[in-house]
């Protein structure tokens, strides 16, 4: 049966609630970008080093990286509804707080000068709202994940998780499509005000459209059909059973969590794996400017370009399993055989520094395939755990891996400050950049490796 006719006999509001996913996560990746494509005017201004720059960004990774194990658990305790609201509500201050950055500075400056810490006004600001902005965006991706675990039936995850997922790359677009102009006509102080008021349209209509498929069930919003369709997995469905046997609010401890072989292969891989996209969206503006001389007026086009690519990646590596569970294959043996794949496809970034002798068009449409192959990879690790744990510990497992991810993503982007600043002083930049895209292009074996062998094959955890 196709796709749109199984939406036309059982109805299709899940996917209304995957287009609001995608939104926010569209809104969730704008906000992030701005400090990137700003990052060759802020310098300039304000003279950061790379390892200033560095700094700054490592600090929102290092927030982000913590304070998403506490915003999982938040949102199991919370509901995806609220939970997901204030997430956005606190990144989308963040991120206007930006332009406040040096009276914020001017402030926190003398109190940290108390004790000793002396770090130049302008980065501080920024560091500060930074932190900000990582304690909201830490939750979008544990909320919207218990989101499609409670919408969709798992052979439908990974793809509404591409979808959504995809709102990553059409921030990444909408960025320097909007980023660029507003700044030369605006100023850059407003466009991080603008830029961060946007979340708040989307909240009207998540609150407008957003419920449990309960709810929306006794309200007469969705059929009885596809709230059938939605929760016809028969493991799952024991699963729950299972589960339901406990207290409603009991809460799963994180150490619990952390005696599963399965948390630790989620964990893992996005260790592995999410300082490889943290690389490709803090670090391109300045590749493209230090080794090709492009400036912030002409990022536009080659960054719409490179995230255009990975929205295909996304939407597509959501879909890649379904081939395999059509062919009869069990979900997990799918979701890992099209993982495998996948993990091929990065090596190609290791042509990028030595095509880029020819025309920097190679390095951005390599990049552009090896960050695809990021999304399709995120598009089906994000669904291993919704695949093997129970709904009510989703979020707070995401919330474990998503703490991984971020501290790898510390690592990458401090390491890469060091390694540009070291070779920059040499007058060979392209070096520092060569062996970060090495690691980038071999991550992601490295990680399925790792995962395969933690959990060999699909066991679901039963006893939460």
């Amino acid at each position: 049966m196709s796709f749109n006719s199984i939406n036309e006999k059982i109805g299709n509001y899940r996917w209304t609630i995957c287009s609001l996913l995608f939104f926010a996560t569209t809104v969730n990746y704008l906000d992030r970008q701005v400090l990137s494509l700003l990052q060759p005017e802020l310098v300039d201004l304000f003279g950061w080093t790379n390892s200033d720059y560095a700094d700054i960004a490592a600090v929102f990774q290092f927030t982000y990286a913590i304070t998403m194990l506490f915003a999982g658990r938040f949102i199991d305790w919370a509901g995806t509804k609220h939970g997901y609201a204030w997430a956005l509500i606190i990144w989308s201050i963040g991120a206007a707080m930006h332009a406040l950055a040096v009276t914020i500075g001017g402030t926190v400056a003398p109190i940290l000068g108390v004790i000793g810490i002396v770090v130049p006004i302008s980065v501080l600001g920024f560091m500060v709202s930074r932190v900000v902005l990582a304690i909201g965006e830490s939750g979008n991706f544990p909320a919207a994940i218990k989101t499609t675990a409670e919408w969709f039936p798992k052979k439908e995850r990974s793809f509404a998780t591409g979808i959504f997922n995809s709102g990553a790359n059409v921030g990444a677009i909408l960025a320097p499509l909007t980023v660029p102009w507003i700044s030369s006509h605006l100023g850059w102080e407003a466009t991080f005000i603008i830029i961060g008021s946007i979340g708040f349209v989307w909240l009207g209509f998540w609150y407008l459209w957003y419920d449990s498929p309960k709810t929306l069930l006794s309200k007469g919003k969705i059929s009885q059909a596809e709230y059938d369709h939605i929760h016809s997995d028969k493991d799952e469905q024991e699963l729950e059973r299972l589960s339901a046997e406990k207290p409603e609010k009991e809460k799963v401890p994180w150490l619990k969590l952390l005696t599963y072989k399965q948390t630790w292969a989620f964990t893992f891989g996005k260790f592995m794996t999410d300082g490889v996209w943290w690389f490709f969206l803090f670090w391109l503006p300045a590749y493209l400017n230090a080794q090709y001389g492009i400036v912030k007026t002409d990022l536009t086009l080659p960054l719409t370009v490179l995230y255009s690519m990975t929205m295909i990646g996304s939407i597509g590596g959501g879909w890649f399993p379904a081939y395999f569970i059509k062919k009869g294959m069990e979900t997990y043996q799918a979701r890992m055989k099209a993982m495998l794949l996948i993990a091929f496809i990065p090596l190609i970034v290791l042509s990028a520094q030595w095509l880029g002798q020819i025309s920097f068009w190679f390095p951005i449409v390599i990049i552009g395939i090896g960050a695809s192959a990021h999304q399709a990879w995120s598009a089906n690790i994000f669904t291993t755990v919704s695949d093997m744990f129970p709904k009510k510990a989703v979020a707070s497992v995401i919330g474990i891996g998503g703490m991984a991810g971020g501290i790898g993503g510390v690592l990458i982007t401090k390491a890469g400050g060091w390694l540009f600043d070291y070779y920059d002083a040499l007058g060979h930049i392209e070096t520092g950049y060569t062996i970060m895209f090495a690691f980038c292009a071999v991550a992601y074996l490295l990680a399925w490796a790792g995962m395969k062998s933690l959990v060999p094959i699909f066991r679901p955890i039963t006893d939460l």
